[in-house]
């Protein structure tokens, strides 16, 4: 079993721009968005996926993860399973610091005007740099995993 383990961030303004180095537009949909196993698939560019997530720690920092490789034509059979209910963004490589690197995601739909970024760490305390452009950490608040803006989109929060 792979153990992720990420921090996530809102991002305060578009600074973050100049520095991608890369993007890709993702839709993605849930099979299943119970709380202890979600199961996701995501369309990426030209490739596409199939993960499974186990729960989060109470830090909401690390969690299982398994992801698996499949045909695309696959992925858009299972996304049509999900009906109205996928997530529509543009994720941005971003590097910072040595080796480091942040993905932010800009959403569109009922989920426009949420940015967000995240970095995958080795380990929950590893040092890392904190660019101009990063906000507020929502790291382990539930209302920003896409498993849940699915359901509750960040328009109707707002």
């Amino acid at each position: 079993m792979a153990i992720e383990t990420e921090r996530k961030f809102l991002v305060k303004n578009d600074g973050f721009l100049p520095a991608s180095v890369g993007h890709a537009r993702i839709a993605q949909g849930y099979l299943s968005t119970d709380p202890a196993r979600t199961v996701r698939v995501r369309i990426k560019g030209e490739k596409a996926f199939l993960t499974i997530k186990g729960a989060s720690d109470p830090s909401g920092v690390s969690r299982g993860e398994w992801e698996y490789g499949i045909p695309v034509e696959d992925a858009r059979e299972l996304l049509a399973l999900c009906g109205e209910r996928i997530i529509d963004k543009t994720r941005y490589d971003v590097p910072v610091g040595s080796g480091q690197h942040f993905t932010v995601d800009v959403f569109y739909g009922q989920n426009e005007g949420l940015v967000l970024a995240e970095i995958e760490l080795s380990r929950p305390e590893e040092p890392f740099e904190r660019p101009e452009w990063l906000g507020e950490e929502v790291t382990g608040d539930p209302r920003y995993y896409n498993s849940a803006l699915i359901a509750c989109p960040y328009k109707q929060w707002r």
